[in-house]
């Protein structure tokens, strides 16, 4: 962890025209959230008031920390990013200016995680078309961060809750996309880095993964499309080969329609909305995304700006808990996969005999 302190987890407060402050300051005034973290809000003293005073929250105590040497564990702690710049808060109405703010918060914070100066990322929701600009020209937070990450990082977007985990072939595409973008390869890495975050995000020893298929009812034999006979099917059997416990593909109504999720693990669907639209049904306001794949980890809450109800005081602040308290679980799962699965070699040298002949374990001795 940071300083070898509680762990640190830094929050970008995303759009400041939406409700992003407010499921902040909610979500930390959870009891008991200061024993269990250290929050680091990456955003603006003044623009925190000033949300702080619409939804009319009496109380919202932080420390003002000129940087990340000077973050305080016992406090929710709060790093200014504007560098003195007025900004204008027009509630509920996006605005470049709005877009800019987000993306200093992100730069900023992005810094400190890799740094290592905070421990994990949970990003509050940003308004994609605002924030572009020469510095961010990204279809969202996933794709970012996985440039941020660098070294060839392969970003995939997982989305939870206590019921189910979806992840995705394809991201932010347009819809006339998909079906070109969906390849053998694309699948068989999306599979591998999913099983891989199954097993050191999640905990999970040997997790069993549904893979989704593209059209109605799995083509119909081809009647429908052939992509699950020659891209889909081909895609499962290769991972499988290569160890992963993948099968499918499922037609995806019938597959949520009858629960089969509750089966697997995982759920890899082949495009947004189709793995999307179901899990917010399912997870109502309780899911979580995670970017896996990533040195780092990072969360954020399944939802968007809010502009319709931001500064009203109803926005509910559940999925942004959730997501501070799952980015707490994956960095303590990671630790603890690390030091399980740590020198190998030196585990195997400890069965071997005083001449460094290896032993065969599962021989009786009186055989």
């Amino acid at each position: 962890m940071a300083n070898n302190n509680k762990i640190r987890i830094g929050i970008t407060h995303g759009d400041t025209n939406g409700i992003g402050y407010e499921v902040i300051m909610k979500a930390l005034a959870a009891e008991g959230m200061l024993d269990l973290c250290t929050p680091v809000i990456y955003g603006s003293a003044k623009v925190l008031s000033y949300h702080r005073k619409a939804i009319e929250l009496q109380q919202f105590a932080v420390n003002n920390a000129r940087n990340a040497d000077s973050i305080k564990d016992s406090a929710i702690n709060l790093i200014e990013v504007l560098d003195g710049e007025e900004l204008k808060v027009e509630l509920g109405q996006p605005s470049k200016q709005a877009g800019k703010a987000a993306l200093a918060a992100l730069e900023s914070a992005v810094t400190d995680l890799k740094a290592g100066r905070i421990d994990a990322l949970v990003t509050a929701p940003i308004n994609k078309d605002n924030i572009q600009s020469d510095e961010f020209r990204f279809n969202g937070h996933t794709e970012y961060l996985e440039a941020a990450a660098g070294d060839d990082a392969k970003a995939l977007m997982v989305l939870f809750d206590e019921h189910v985990r979806v992840a995705l072939v394809t991201t932010h595409l347009p819809l006339a996309q998909v079906a070109g973008a969906i390849t053998r390869e694309r699948i068989v890495t999306q599979l591998h880095t999913f099983d891989a975050s199954l097993r050191r995000d999640f905990g999970l020893e040997r997790p069993r993964i549904a893979v989704l298929a593209l059209n109605p009812h799995a083509g119909d034999n081809g009647l429908l499309g052939t992509e699950e006979k020659d891209i889909i099917t081909p895609a499962i059997e290769q991972a499988y080969d290569e160890h992963i416990l993948c099968f499918g593909p499922y037609p995806a109504d019938g597959f949520f329609g009858k629960e089969q999720y509750r089966h697997f693990d995982g759920v890899l669907a082949m495009y947004h909305d189709q793995g999307l639209a179901p899990f917010k049904t399912l997870a109502r306001d309780g899911g979580v995304n995670f970017t896996a794949g990533l040195p780092f980890v990072r969360t954020s809450p399944d939802h968007g700006t809010g502009y319709d109800i931001a500064g009203k005081n109803v926005a509910s602040a559940a999925s942004m808990r959730q997501a501070i308290y799952a980015a707490i679980d994956i960095v303590r799962n990671r630790a603890r996969h690390d030091e399980a699965t740590a020198n190998p070699l030196g585990k195997l040298y400890e069965a071997r005999g005083r001449d460094n002949v290896v032993l065969d374990l599962t021989k009786d001795e009186d055989e």
